[in-house]
């Protein structure tokens, strides 16, 4: 199993790049020094131009990879949701009792991330941070629709499906388990964000952490 997971590639939609970051060093490298930059400057401030300075690259060099930072922001947000589903399916694969399984995965979306040293080139734990402060922006668009036809969020909807047949194995009759499913993807990095941000926003803080809150929200609405 360890062999396998090494060998593990987190699949993206092949619309989102020109070219396939994973294919090459440069292209891993342009990977690895977006997160670091998006996280360092933000995303509205990041430009290829400044990522090919870092990188010791032409911009024109970037651009074979993505089209546009936007892009860009798209595989970083997918790839992600494609880990962190991974993640989920690894971690409750083997739980037989289904309340049990839901709690697990429930934790697997709210907590802390640690560092995966699979994937040597990617900080998943400043990926995270990204997500959690700009992952809106991969969709709050005028192009929203067209892409979702296109596919560009499936990851993030399969996530959500997955999450929503464990609360309706736990739950059969409850009405809105897409919602509560989204909720709890989308609640926990408002509520990370809220910690970090707006402490007198949310409940959380150093002793209620997000996955103490989404835990008692999940299980207190599936009575």
């Amino acid at each position: 199993m360890d062999r396998l997971l090494q060998n593990l590639k987190v699949q993206i939609n092949d619309k989102i790049f020109v070219k396939d970051p994973e294919s090459s060093e440069l292209g891993q490298r342009i990977i690895s020094n977006s997160i670091t930059m998006i996280h360092e400057m933000g995303f509205e401030q990041f430009t290829f131009k400044k990522l090919g300075k870092l990188i010791g690259s032409n911009e024109s060099s970037i651009y074979r990879y993505f089209e546009n930072k936007h892009k860009l922001l798209l595989y970083l947000t997918s790839w992600y949701w494609g880990w962190l589903e991974y993640q989920l399916v690894i971690d409750t694969l083997k739980i037989a009792n289904q309340t049990d399984r839901l709690s697990r995965a429930v934790e697997i979306i709210t907590q802390p991330i640690e560092q995966d040293s699979k994937f040597e080139h990617i900080d998943e734990v400043v990926l995270n941070k990204i997500v959690i402060a700009e992952y809106s922006k991969s969709y709050l668009t005028k192009e929203v629709d067209e892409e979702n036809k296109s596919g560009y969020f499936t990851i993030y909807k399969r996530l959500v499906e997955r999450v929503k047949d464990m609360i309706l194995m736990v739950n059969p009759d409850y009405p809105y388990p897409s919602s509560l499913s989204s909720t709890i993807l989308e609640g926990a990095l408002h509520q990370h964000f809220l910690k970090d941000h707006f402490k007198n926003l949310t409940d959380c803080n150093d002793r209620v952490s997000p996955t103490d809150y989404f835990k008692h929200l999940v299980f207190q609405t599936l009575k």
